[in-house]
């Protein structure tokens, strides 16, 4: 296992998930905004790994395999957390819809190395929009607190969680799309 800067971040990212989930329980306000700095912190290292990998040359087997594994590691702990705190059927729903797409296009991806098609199922420009607006999402809604903020908050961050919804089921769909090519091809 090669341990480059790339790899050491997204390694970080992982070990920050229990340090997370450990903020995210404090007394207020420290709960909402060290787990929300926490997690914008992993955000943006999620995006400098890839580009300090790429620019630097330093991209390895080990890193393309656990980038996007952290990255689903920590938004689905982030999730489960808000439906914690939100109890509701909306943020419910929408956790479940994402982290249901992540298992989904995670096995549709194996499946298609399995019949040498991996590169069919590239990250697209669509899942760049997809991350980045799950991303500001969960941020905007760890920082709230319910009964703390006026509703307003609450439901702009959902309209954006939604935004990403939207886009997730999209990009499965695409991906879906894909996989049926590849097993009509397989299959002749």
């Amino acid at each position: 296992m090669p341990i480059n800067l790339p790899n050491l971040l997204t390694l970080l990212r992982v070990a920050a998930i229990p340090m997370m989930v450990l903020l995210f329980y404090l007394p207020p306000p420290f709960s909402s905004w060290g787990a929300a700095l926490l997690f914008s912190a992993a955000a943006v290292t999620d995006w400098l790994d890839g580009w300090l990998a790429r620019r630097a040359g330093q991209m390895t087997a080990f890193g393309a395999f656990l980038d996007p594994v952290a990255d689903k590691l920590i938004v689905a702990t982030a999730l489960v957390l808000l439906v914690d705190r939100f109890d509701d059927v909306l943020m419910t729903l929408c956790a479940c819809v994402i982290i249901g797409r992540e298992i989904v296009v995670s096995a549709l991806r194996e499946w298609m190395a399995q019949l040498g098609r991996s590169a069919t199922l590239k990250v697209s420009r669509l899942g760049k929009w997809k991350t980045g607006f799950q991303m500001v999402a969960i941020i905007a809604l760890l920082l709230l607190l319910p009964d703390s903020v006026p509703a307003i908050y609450y439901w702009l961050a959902q309209l954006i969680l939604l935004a990403a919804v939207a886009l997730t089921l999209w990009s499965m769909v695409i991906y879906l799309q894909a996989f049926a090519v590849a097993v009509r091809e397989q299959d002749r």
